[in-house]
């Protein structure tokens, strides 16, 4: 029994640097396609322009900064997968747009618009493995979930709503492109993620589905 207790934790561990990694390639396939990135992406990545600087170095100061209040709101969100997502996400999204812009250096619509939907799919199956670990999650994430859960303020969906649209807000300012991406990745986000939950995640971490 205990070994399968340390199986499942160690296969935690992993999927949840799994899903860290492969969000952050998707961040960057989003980035090389600029037919639109989700939110946070669109937020870090109006800083970083407004700074001449690289994504993954404000990703770990942006970051940074709002773990740094959820450690003294909230520590309940905070666990292993939240320090990877810190250190790998910006550099695996760097790493990527470096690989197809060496590729790629000026894509097609047709190319684009391949990238875009990996970034899409990849990141809501990033994500599902990277929830279904459940060890912590991002300091943006927590955010939402504290003033939904924590302070009552509004249901999650509204108080994700709001932060994403600021997010965009200022990303928009920042001259960054916010376009098809962004919508899809807003409409359709949250039914995939579930999907991938019930069919390849949930039976991957327990070794069969769980009813929902």
């Amino acid at each position: 029994m205990e070994n399968k207790g340390n199986s499942q934790k160690w296969k935690r561990v992993a999927m949840s640097f799994f899903g860290v990694i492969v969000t952050g390639f998707c961040i960057g396939a989003f980035q090389k396609a600029n037919l639109g990135a989700d939110p946070f992406t669109c937020f870090v990545t109006g800083i970083a322009n407004l700074f001449h600087s690289t994504y993954s170095t404000f990703y770990i100061i942006v970051t940074g900064a709002l773990l740094v209040g959820v450690f003294f709101v909230e520590k309940h969100y905070i666990g292993v997968a939240t320090v990877i997502n810190l250190f790998f996400t910006g550099m695996a999204a760097d790493f990527m747009k470096g690989i197809l812009d060496g590729f790629f250096p000026s894509p097609g619509m047709g190319a684009r618009v391949v990238m875009m939907l990996f970034g899409i799919f990849g990141t809501c199956f990033a994500a599902s493995v990277y929830f279904t670990a459940d060890l912590g999650v991002s300091a943006y994430d927590a955010w939402s979930l504290i003033g939904a859960n924590k302070y009552k303020l509004l249901p999650f969906r509204i108080c994700r709503i709001l932060s994403d649209s600021v997010c965009v807000l200022i990303g928009l300012v920042c001259h960054v492109t916010i376009g098809v991406g962004t919508v899809i990745t807003a409409l359709f986000m949250g039914p995939v993620v579930q999907w991938f939950n019930t069919n390849v995640s949930e039976p991957f971490l327990y070794g069969h589905k769980l009813e929902h």
